[in-house]
């Protein structure tokens, strides 16, 4: 299998000659004769190092099979001409696209036996060569987009994971990052159907181990993990060039089988890192990847739908994330943006976490409760919580801004919690170091400020006098001029 070969001969004039021939003895039911014939010359040429009268010759059997609708003669020709000894690069690749461009005929007349065989004996044909990795792909997404109908169909759970998982497989197996031949759009294509399957795998054996009562390892985490990795694999930059943010076309395989989602191809990859995202609670990353999407023109134009649900969801998920000096800085900045202006009741929601102020739950349950809780956001349980959580929080935060000491009764008033709550809520912002507190419960009194050393306070003490004696030095130089100012006015 080579194309490094001096072509020896021309055999053009030969293979026109022949065709007639061969072309009657097929349309007169001498299919095999008419092969034979070919087979012989087919055999010159190739020894002989012509490319273009082998392809022709190569692509003229594949046909005369495909018209006799012989599909066990064309699998078996497909297969037997790619092993030929010699054979080159450059045919094989126009026999296999060729056998491409019938598949979705195949599958209309025939059905998805015939269909399924053909496509099979290209996976075959194209396994473990280079210069085939990209029709390979192609193939290998139709059959996956196969197992993914049979798992729309079924009925049986069982069948239905069996189907989703190996319409999973067989895209995670194609590597298609490393491929050189394939297009840098397609590429991202093909990785951002692998991360949509995973995720699809994931959710489904998620579901059945809570429906048997198991732990989260029988679950679909090595399939959330392996799409965090997909999601790696994707090159944001190239995301925001232009032309990848108008809507996608359609896979030029999946047009054979399936009508593609005319959606945006960086919409989609930031869709599937949120679903990713939301299944870790990871709620800053969550918000970052709705920023991506709000900051996408298209969608930051349309301020009345698309836009404003974007910029909604930021601020639920910002405020909702635990509070470090990313998301401090991303709350801060989003609420100074003139867009969220438009927004009145997110922006005094942002504005009551950037304000160093108390937020007593209750009143913001009766200020933004019923809005909150009537979204899909709010509408779980656990978010909900966890908006309680980052309030208390909050206040704590703003409670060790004010206070040196303060006793545990008077911070369960302000934080509207038991003892125990405020322990516990305390305890964990020490620990992530949010805070520093000690709580003495012998005197039940709560310490937001350590202990200084003397070395500390001796060099705040040196800083202060440093300071006090620039101030001096500043205003014994102003007098003097002032002195000198007045003398040179008396002398005048």
């Amino acid at each position: 299998m080579s194309d490094n070969k001096k072509q020896e001969k021309d055999f053009t004039s030969e293979v026109d000659t022949l065709l007639p021939e061969t072309s009657s003895l097929a349309k007169a039911g001498k299919l095999q004769e008419a092969l034979d014939k070919i087979a012989v010359l087919e055999k010159q040429t190739r020894n002989a190092a012509d490319p273009k009268s082998t392809t022709t010759l190569v692509k003229t059997i594949s046909e005369y099979c495909y018209n006799a609708r012989d599909f066990d003669l064309l699998n078996s020709n497909i297969t037997l001409l790619s092993k030929k000894h010699g054979q080159l690069k450059s045919v094989i690749q126009a026999m296999v696209e060729q056998a491409m461009g019938w598949l979705e005929d195949i599958r209309k007349k025939e059905g998805d036996k015939q269909w399924l065989q053909l496509v099979e004996t290209l996976r075959e044909v194209t396994e473990g060569k280079i210069f085939l990795e990209t029709p390979r792909a192609r193939v290998t997404l139709l059959l996956s987009r196969y197992h993914e109908d049979l798992y729309n169909k079924s009925t049986s759970t069982e069948e239905k994971r069996k189907s989703l998982e190996t319409s999973s497989e067989l895209l995670s197996d194609l590597q298609v990052e490393t491929y050189s031949s394939m297009e840098r759009r397609e590429k991202t294509e093909f990785i951002l159907e692998q991360m949509r399957l995973l995720i699809a795998v994931a959710r489904l054996k998620d579901d059945v181990a809570k429906a048997e009562g198991k732990d989260s390892l029988a679950g679909g985490d090595a399939e959330w993990v392996k799409a965090r990795v997909g999601g790696r694999k994707v090159n944001e930059g190239f995301l925001k060039e232009p032309e990848n943010e108008v809507f996608i076309h359609a896979f030029r395989v999946l047009a054979m089988a399936h009508e593609f989602d005319m959606q945006d191809l960086k919409l989609k990859f930031y869709d599937l890192m949120i679903q990713h995202a939301l299944h870790q609670s990871s709620y800053l990353d969550v918000a970052k990847y709705y920023h991506k999407v709000w900051e996408t023109p298209s969608i930051k134009d349309d301020v009345n739908d698309k836009g404003k649900t974007a910029l909604e969801h930021i601020v639920y998920y910002i405020v909702l994330s635990p509070h470090d000096n990313e998301q401090s800085d991303m709350l801060n900045r989003i609420y100074l943006n003139p867009a969220l202006e438009k927004l009145q009741l997110h922006c005094n929601l942002v504005k009551c976490f950037v304000t160093r102020e108390l937020m007593r739950w209750p009143g913001i349950i009766e200020l933004y409760g019923e809005f909150l809780r009537a979204t899909p956001v709010f509408s779980i349980e656990k978010r909900w919580e966890d908006m309680h959580t980052r309030v208390i929080e909050h206040n704590i935060r703003v409670v060790a801004a004010y206070y040196t000491r303060i006793t545990l009764s008077r911070l369960t008033a302000l934080l509207d919690l038991d003892r125990k709550q405020t322990e516990e809520t305390i305890a964990r912002l020490v620990v992530g170091k949010t805070i520093w507190a000690r709580i003495d419960r012998p005197t039940e009194i709560v310490t937001f400020r350590s202990q200084r050393s003397a070395e500390d306070v001796m060099n705040d003490w040196s800083s202060d006098m440093q300071k006090l004696l620039g101030l001096v030095e500043k205003t014994w130089m102003g007098m003097n001029a002032a002195q000198a100012a007045q003398s040179r006015i008396k002398a005048s």
